[in-house]
């Protein structure tokens, strides 16, 4: 097998070729996209996909789309008009993008609650001033979950995934966990294993738990509650009934009217002073001991750091529902892994996961112990490769891996450390240093030399091209022939 994975750093796009018993290639193509955040993405992007034209003649066999999120779908929406000319003969996807499929259904109207309500959260935080440093981080990571959703001009991450869906005659193929595809009689040796997404909805990890569980359809409680909330705000007319609160509508003072000086008429019940006095300020006649200003008592904003926990279950909701390809050679044993976004409820999926080739059983961790090769999910984040349900699972001392991950662009966006540096360790340890990163130095120089030997353990040979200037210094993609 021969990967072409192209280097966009946010973003996945990886290109399979295996040969067919004709000598002709069996085309397998894994996603196309990029980061909202990434200067000139789309033209970044566009070179990629003029890439793989060239070097497909725009004959794809299969194409992967793992789970809806931007930065692995951009590409058929913003290039369009460029994978219009492909044929491409079939899409896969996972279950939970089946429209007809009822739990599927009830997925997507948790996100779409969930992704409405953070947008009227992110759109009230842009127009509060003065937050406060708990409420600006709150800003900065709705920004960065919502950046997912959608593109520069505010495109929708749904219809780059349906726009990859139209690419082929046939409608898509849903998979879930089971047993191995049937086998294709171009890739004879070739077994290909469905591990995710599960169906439990506990490990998908897009309800919360409470003192009983909450059906998707409604959101959860966090979607209600702060829908709820932001509708009392945006209401001046006092009409809506918020169910949620515990106190009736006419109960309490509107805080803008309690700043804009509302009094009651007795100087006892003047609310206006109150909450100048020991809120917002200023003090008339404040005594030594405490300041003029109390404005650092403020928290009207606060309330929605709720948004934080929903931002966070929607995004790690969305990446479990990540589909889970392992390949199998069964003239040799080995494997392939490449898990899209899975986050740790999907891969703790896998554990419980058998399948039944002719008299044999087939384990998940058994075709983990045999990976040679990893696409490493989710750009090395700290949440998206488990420790003993992941890594130490995969003893393979041949083991192989890329990252497609950006250090610099993941910092700009406040992610932190992405690769996380323990998971980093971890794989430069048992790949005995065979880790491809897509920000690697080495790739913006044609066929520059990776620090480690080649061939060496799953990696026969390394090839790279560097990406047009215009686009920034770096590569366009690193090939790897794998055995």
């Amino acid at each position: 097998m021969t990967v072409r994975h192209y280097c966009q750093g946010i973003g996945d796009c990886h290109l399979l070729s295996l040969p067919k018993a004709d000598g002709s290639l069996f085309r397998i193509l894994i996603d196309c996209g990029i980061h909202v955040s990434i200067k000139g993405g789309a033209k970044l992007t566009a070179d990629i996909v003029a890439d793989i034209r060239n070097e497909t003649k725009g004959e794809i066999d299969v194409l992967v789309v793992t789970h809806e999120h931007w930065d692995h779908v951009s590409a058929f929406l913003t290039s369009n008009d460029l994978f219009k000319g492909f044929r491409i003969k079939e899409v896969w996807m996972a279950w939970t993008e089946d429209a007809a499929d009822p739990e599927a259904t009830e997925i997507d109207k948790f996100k779409t609650s969930a992704l409405t309500a953070l947008q009227s959260a992110s759109r009230k935080l842009d127009a509060e001033r003065a937050l406060t440093p708990y409420v600006e981080n709150i800003r900065y990571g709705l920004q960065s979950v919502l950046s997912f959703q959608f593109g520069v001009a505010g495109e929708k991450v749904r219809a780059a995934r349906d726009a990859a869906a139209r690419l082929s005659n046939k409608p898509p193929r849903y998979f879930e966990p089971g047993g191995p595809l049937p086998a294709n009689p171009d890739l004879p040796n070739l077994r290909i294993y469905v591990l995710g997404p599960p169906r439990d909805r506990a490990a998908l990890r897009l309800e919360e738990k409470a003192g009983e569980m909450y059906p998707l359809s409604k959101g959860g409680p966090s979607a209600r509650a702060l829908a709820a909330g932001l509708a009392v705000n945006e209401s001046h007319d006092g009409t809506f009934v918020d169910e949620l609160s515990p106190f009736e509508r006419n109960i309490g003072t509107e805080l803008t009217a309690a700043l804009n000086g509302y009094t009651e008429g007795a100087p006892a019940s003047d609310i206006g002073a109150f909450v100048r006095g020991h809120y917002s300020g200023p003090v008339t006649n404040a005594s030594p001991t405490e300041g003029v200003d109390q404005s650092w008592r403020r928290i009207d904003a606060d309330w929605m750091g709720i948004a934080a926990d929903l931002a966070l279950q929607l995004d790690r909701g969305v990446n479990n529902t990540s589909l889970v390809l392992a390949f199998e050679f069964t003239d040799t044993g080995r494997v392939f892994l490449f898990p899209g976004d899975a986050q740790i409820g999907n891969w703790l999926s896998w554990k419980d996961l058998k399948f039944q080739v002719g008299e044999k059983t087939v384990t998940a961790s058994d075709l983990m112990a045999r990976t040679v090769y990893l696409k490493v999910a989710h750009h090395g984040s700290q949440n998206a490769t488990p420790q003993k349900q992941g890594l130490e699972l995969i003893t393979s001392t041949d083991l192989s891996a890329f990252i497609p991950t950006n250090k610099i662009d993941a910092q700009n966006v406040h992610w932190g450390a992405m690769p996380y540096d323990p998971i980093l360790t971890a794989l430069m340890t048992k790949t005995s240093g065979r880790v491809i990163r897509a920000d690697d130095h080495w790739l913006a120089t044609a066929n520059g030399k990776p620090a480690f030997a080649s061939p060496s353990g799953s990696i026969l040979a390394v090839r790279s091209a560097p990406r047009d200037p215009a686009r920034g210094r770096g590569g366009l993609w690193v090939e790897v022939d794998l055995v």
